[in-house]
């Protein structure tokens, strides 16, 4: 099989270097949003939005011109592979099978910088060649495995970072083990295992309050002075701090769940559901909206999507399995009789069986409930595929 990975690695650039990557990000930024204003403009008037070949010729046109001749310091291949995802974004807006599709919107400054590099970059050790950027150092923590496809350059925070996308063939995985859990998502516990086994939530509270105390600085401020951006960019910065912090720490959980078990069982959670707002309307107010919205705060704080994601890839990685079951009634069915009832879980942490009083962990009782739930979905699927061959005619 094809086995395609990033490998993520910061870069040591000097001042030149620096200011250059932002002119370039600067750039593909103003080709995105004219290219897109020219589409949005066409939309209006009932017209075909120009696909990448007609953005591309317009391109040209616009590098000829004397307004536009800065479009001629960014490396072309760059200013084509941003046309070319704009392109992508119409398709998937218009795309009625993506649960969350939408037309493109615009980029703003200094807001996820970026530009890529298909070709022409040359990798030499620990410095990497870039077209009109030349040779630049980065911190290789670990080595590139696989051929490197083409080079993505991201700033994050204060820093810049470049991303290969590499191929490699690799035979089919076979997953080290065979053993199977299952694991309840939460809001005290980030994830509890059948096993009994928890993961605390992923705690940040000092640097929020960094940052809510920073905010109330900058609001004192005059907004876009010196003081101002500088306080901005500790903001930024505190920010930055606290996504690498999770995404450390999913990272690592994800890592070892799919290197010790085969099969992992989850709740199959609508996050985009469970996390709207309970304001309602002028008509019809929520009830409990302050409530509801620092339940909201804490589920995506823990990243429940990010960590979804990255468990079925490396389950994919490593030849194993993520399993996905209803969530209704896991916490209040009880594992000894199967008795299910609200009684059974009348506080968030305990559970107690009103009919044989098993009493345990309510998420611990959760997590075995979702791990049954994976046995009896399995089973479904051996006994669908085994009627489906009874069925096939006997060769004569």
């Amino acid at each position: 099989m094809i086995l395609r990975k990033a490998f993520k690695y910061r870069l040591n650039l000097h001042p030149e270097q620096r200011a250059l990557c932002t002119q370039f990000a600067g750039i593909n930024r103003f080709v995105w949003n004219k290219a897109l204003a020219l589409n949005l403009s066409r939309l209006e008037d009932k017209l075909p939005i120009l696909w990448y070949q007609e953005s591309n010729w317009f391109t040209q046109l616009w590098k000829q011109s004397e307004e536009y001749t800065f479009l001629k310091d960014a490396p072309s291949q760059t200013l084509q592979q941003t046309l070319k995802q704009l392109e992508r974004a119409f398709k998937d807006g218009f795309d009625k099978t993506q649960p969350l599709k939408r037309l493109p919107v615009f980029k703003k400054k200094g807001v996820q910088d970026s530009f890529r590099l298909p070709q022409g970059f040359k990798l030499n050790g620990k410095r990497l060649f870039l077209p009109k950027l030349g040779w630049v150092g980065l911190r290789l923590s670990r080595p590139v495995r696989g051929t490197p496809k083409n080079v993505t350059v991201t700033r994050q925070g204060q820093h810049w970072f470049v991303s290969f996308q590499t191929e490699q063939a690799v035979p089919e995985p076979i997953h080290a083990s065979t053993s199977m859990i299952g694991g309840d998502m939460g809001v005290k516990r980030l994830i509890t295992l059948s096993n009994g086994q928890f993961e605390y939530p992923i705690d940040t509270k000092a640097l929020q309050e960094q940052i809510k105390k920073h905010q109330k600085q900058l609001a004192r401020k005059v907004k876009f002075s010196n003081n101002w951006k500088k306080l901005n960019a500790k903001i930024n910065q505190i920010h930055t701090k606290i996504a690498a912090i999770r995404h450390d720490r999913l990272h690592k959980l994800t890592t070892t769940l799919s290197q010790n078990h085969a099969m992992i069982v989850l709740e199959n959670l609508q996050i985009k559901n469970m996390t709207k707002s309970a304001k309602g309307t002028s008509d019809q107010p929520g009830r409990k909206v302050k409530q509801k919205s620092g339940l909201n705060r804490v589920i995506l704080e823990q990243g429940w999507g990010k960590f979804k994601t990255l468990l079925e890839y490396k389950q994919q990685w490593a030849g194993g399995q993520v399993i996905f079951v209803h969530p209704a009634y896991t916490s209040q069915s009880c594992p000894s009789c199967n008795h299910r009832s609200k009684e059974n879980r009348l506080t968030q942490s305990e559970f107690h069986c009103v009919q044989c009083h098993y009493e345990n962990n309510a998420d611990v009782v959760g997590a075995i409930n979702i791990e049954r739930a994976g046995h009896a979905q399995l089973a479904c699927r051996v006994n669908s595929a085994v009627s489906c061959q009874q069925q096939e005619p006997k060769a004569a």
